[in-house]
C-alpha cells in the first residue's frame, strides 16, 4: 500500500507540520522496510529541524520549529512502542 502522501520523507514532513496525526494505526499497513525507511526519514527531518536555529528574539519561530519537533519525537515513540509490541 506504501506511504501515506507518497514516500516515507513526505510522511515525516507532514508529522512535522501536523498534517497527519501519528497513531499505532498509521503503521498498520506498512511493512517492516518501510519503518525503517519512516524511521530513517524522521531521524534525518529532525536533524535538519535541530540544525535551523532562529534568532532568540523570534518566539513564534521558536515555538513553531519546538512543535515540529515534539512532534516527530512523539511519531518516534509511537513507532517504537508499535514494533515492540508487534515484535516487528
Amino acid at each position: 500500500m506504501g506511504f501515506p502522501g507518497g514516500s516515507a520523507w513526505s510522511m515525516a514532513r507532514d508529522i512535522a507540520e501536523g498534517f497527519s496525526a501519528v497513531t499505532e494505526r498509521s503503521f498498520r499497513s506498512l511493512t517492516r522496510a518501510d519503518l525503517e525507511q519512516l524511521g530513517f526519514e524522521i531521524e534525518r527531518h529532525l536533524r535538519d529541524l535541530r540544525s535551523d536555529q532562529p534568532s532568540l528574539d523570534d518566539t513564534q519561530a521558536i515555538q513553531q520549529r519546538n512543535r515540529r519537533i515534539q512532534r516527530l519525537n512523539t511519531a518516534v515513540v509511537v513507532m517504537r512502542s508499535y514494533r515492540m509490541k508487534y515484535k516487528i
